[in-house]
């Protein structure tokens, strides 16, 4: 995966406009808010009634002055979104990455991510909701002229599968980044399976522009050092985020069944056949396993307790896991007699394979690990990785879900954040857990770190309280955009039927068909979409040349090469011991 924002000596033409990659100059730190993050109150008639709290009224109407427009407009996002490439019969393409697509190692929009045949597109960091969309289009577009007969995947669970050899892991060339790319994938197999590693999904960057943090630590009283403050306000949004990541879950979740051959002979967790033949399996309620047991889940990193509070503790907590030995793992080859099948035999090859909903990022220099680049300059931006592909967009989301993701981070960053205890981790890890398996359920309680409360009215309460946001927002971009993507989310609330989960099972039903049917369906759709589409001609030139370019950069650092991969390896790993 190639970070948000990452120079690669490219500038890549959206459109009649540029985008350049350079990373923000924002900081680190290691202090933590702790306030009450919203207050329930009873009312005679036995309702509750979410209210704004001072800290999130107060932030507000800072931010609803005229001043303030640009640091609203000036929102920084991007995406990186994953998709399958699949044979004409629903099977995983063996196919290497085609060459016209340039280097899966350098190209700085199209590579791949755990498998030769998991494409993953990235757009760069842009202030425009509308540009980014659009480029994301021309990716696929272009993909589309590269890869023959083959179709990419419109879902998030995987097409049909035959068990992890089917899955061939991704090759980048014989450099020694490249090497630690693919043996880094390789130990991924060993230890969960590749089967896992098929999984697809969209992960949102997201960051306030410089603007923004200027005018936040002045009205906060400049509060000790401004780059730690920056850090300390998005480790706030990281603990918010997970106490409300549920809602997205609800909201968005695209992934209620699987195809059967996902599993295999593996165990099922409880679901059931959706038709007689068995060929699919979901839950009646599920809104999106992908982020449950059948997604990106590992036991081994269930008593791995990172914590938030600091990025102290983020640091150490992961550092630690890194350079620790992990029994279970120690029958895989790494290194011994030049046998790499894993990077070592840690907890945690590194940072990456850490599971999480949200990363707090940077963009690292070249060689530099990304506990490393956080530790040296702190949060630049955020990484939301629990959306799930759209099966019914053709790019897999739109602009009222990136408006809404945009509402939800704002409300989570602007909110008061308290530092979060490890009692409250297994109650968020319980709340998620029970919305990916029976989110539309009716009745479903959640626990809200004092009570249980129907999921329904606190799903309410928030988007009550992403009102105000959404309509700063309207003002600023002179829309109403913002407050038509939160109205759509209420709808969803009123009514399960209409969340993409519930969609996807109710054209099964209606159809008669099964999960990997439907996909397909959809799949050859937006096929057919890309392929009839038209680039405009100097985006095709911009495409082309970025093939060529990342080709060129691939065989300059194959040829740079002057070190073992051993000692490119302890090279790396050494960055460790100084956190």
């Amino acid at each position: 995966m190639i970070p948000l924002g990452q120079k690669t000596g490219a500038t890549v033409l959206c459109r009649r406009w540029q985008i350049h990659l350079p990373p923000a100059a924002i900081g680190r730190m290691s202090l933590c808010l702790s306030e009450t993050y919203f207050a329930i109150v009873s009312k005679p008639t036995h309702q509750k009634e979410f209210r704004l709290s001072s800290h999130l009224q107060k932030q507000l109407q800072s931010l609803g002055q005229p001043r303030a427009k640009g640091m609203l407009t000036g929102i920084n996002r991007g995406i990186e979104k994953e998709s399958l490439r699949i044979a004409v019969k629903g099977t995983l393409a063996q196919t290497p990455h085609p060459v016209g697509l340039g280097s899966a190692l350098t190209h700085s929009l199209i590579t791949t991510d755990y498998s030769e045949a998991l494409l993953e597109f990235i757009t760069p960091v842009s202030t425009s909701m509308e540009d980014g969309l659009r480029l994301l289009e021309d990716i696929h577009s272009f993909v589309y002229q590269k890869i023959g007969d083959e179709i990419l995947w419109s879902a998030s669970m995987p097409c049909i599968m035959s068990g992890d050899a089917s899955i061939p892991v991704a090759q980048y060339g014989s450099s020694n980044v490249a090497r630690m790319k693919t043996v880094y994938r390789s130990g991924l197999g060993h230890r969960y399976g590749r089967i896992m590693q098929a999984i697809a999904g969209i992960h949102y960057n997201f960051s306030m522009p410089q603007e923004y943090w200027d005018h936040a630590w002045e009205s906060d009283g400049c509060p000790g050092d401004r780059t730690d403050y920056i850090s300390e306000r998005y480790l706030g949004l990281i603990r918010n985020f997970r106490r409300y990541s549920w809602l997205l879950i609800y909201l968005f979740g695209a992934s209620p069944a699987v195809c059967a051959s996902f599993l295999g002979e593996l165990d099922r967790h409880d679901m059931e056949a959706f038709d007689d033949q068995a060929k699919s399996l979901y839950l009646p309620y599920a809104t999106a396993l992908r982020m449950g047991e059948l997604g990106y889940s590992s036991d081994a990193q269930r008593h791995l307790n990172v914590c938030y509070n600091s990025l102290d503790d983020y640091v150490n907590t992961l550092s630690s896991a890194i350079k620790q030995q992990h029994l279970a793992y120690s029958n895989i080859p790494a290194g011994q007699d030049g046998d790499y099948q894993q990077l070592n035999d840690s907890l945690l090859q590194i940072e990456n394979e850490f599971y999480s909903s949200i990363r707090p990022k940077r963009v690292a220099n070249s060689g530099e690990t990304p506990l490393s680049a956080l530790v040296r300059a702190g949060i630049e931006y955020i990484e939301v990785r629990s959306v799930d592909i759209n099966p019914f967009s053709p790019v897999g989301l739109d602009d009222t879900q990136m408006r809404c993701l945009d509402t939800f981070l704002l409300y989570c960053l602007l909110q008061d954040s308290p530092a979060c205890s490890d009692d409250e981790q297994l109650v968020q890890n319980a709340n998620l857990k029970a919305v990916v398996n029976t989110g539309r359920e009716p009745g479903l309680q959640l626990n809200n770190g004092s009570d249980n409360i129907a999921m329904v009215e606190w799903a309410n309460g928030l988007l009550d309280g992403m009102k105000s946001i959404a309509e700063m927002l309207d003002t600023a971009h002179e829309s109403g955009d913002y407050t038509f993507s939160l109205k759509r989310q209420f709808d969803k609330v009123a009514d399960p039927e209409l969340t993409p989960s519930a969609r996807v099972l109710k054209e099964m039903r209606d159809k008669k068909i099964p999960f990997f049917r439907l996909a397909m369906d959809y799949s050859e759709k937006w096929a057919h979409y890309f392929r009839e589409r038209t680039l405009a001609a100097d985006v095709q030139i911009a495409f082309e040349q970025e093939a060529q370019r990342s080709l060129r950069a691939q065989h300059n650092i194959e040829a740079s090469d002057d070190i073992s991969f051993e000692q490119y390896l302890d090279n790396f790993f050494t960055q460790y011991d100084g956190l």
